[in-house]
């Protein structure tokens, strides 16, 4: 049986957390995100809405490319926080018929960018979610690395690379490992992170975008 409604309700309590938090009110949707250049909390926010239209029109592309990505946001040029809320959760209620059919929602998407933003904000959280052990087990199982890595999360360890006995390992956590598979890291942080020896042959191909261009902390 698939797990994909599963993956809507992931993605449904992804929303609801990131609803809340940016509708505190003590809280700027013109806030810079350093993890998006260029981009406030709203444009991340018009983002994710115009991803989940075109999930629901059937116009998807996973990952959308830079242009796709600028006219996502533009599409919400001069709307308010409300309109764009309203415009998600209109589209996403879509998503459990779409996962019913087989079509998994943009779960990474919007596990990525809840702590794009909650970082601009200063309100970690939500590190531990079901979501994001789900993207993370994901991402991971993804990697390919041109020697073998043995890469240990705190409930488990990925074994990456060509077969054969480990020659590094790394040390880390799901949440660190969303982060710099999706290129909220620079190279240097990566590099700086727990190994067992030298990681230089597998840090070009420790990511799927990026690395950021400084250190993201």
């Amino acid at each position: 049986m698939s797990d994909e409604p599963d993956l809507a309700n992931l993605y449904r309590q992804t929303m609801d957390r990131i609803t809340e938090l940016v509708n505190a009110p003590d809280v700027s949707v013109d806030t810079a995100v350093a993890a998006c250049p260029g981009w406030s909390v709203r444009d991340v926010l018009a983002h994710m809405a115009a991803v989940a239209q075109d999930w629901a029109a059937g116009r998807r592309a996973a990952p959308p490319n830079e242009e796709q990505t600028a006219a996502q946001v533009a599409r919400f040029d001069g709307r308010g926080l409300n309109d764009i809320l309203t415009a998600w959760a209109e589209a996403a209620a879509e998503i459990p018929r779409l996962a019913r059919e087989g079509i998994a929602p943009p779960l990474g998407d919007v596990v990525v960018h809840e702590h794009d933003i909650r970082d601009a904000l200063g309100r970690p959280g939500a590190r531990d979610s079901a979501a994001l052990q789900r993207v993370s087990d994901q991402l991971l199982r993804m990697l390919v690395t041109p020697v073998p890595v043995r890469v240990i999360v705190e409930d488990g360890e990925y074994h990456c690379g060509l077969a054969g006995n480990s020659v590094i390992d790394l040390k880390t956590t799901r949440f660190e490992a969303v982060r710099w598979r999706t290129g909220r890291r620079s190279r240097s942080q990566m590099a700086a992170m727990a190994w067992s020896g030298d990681p230089a042959p597998v840090l070009d191909h420790l990511y799927m975008f990026g690395p950021a261009a400084a250190d993201l902390v």
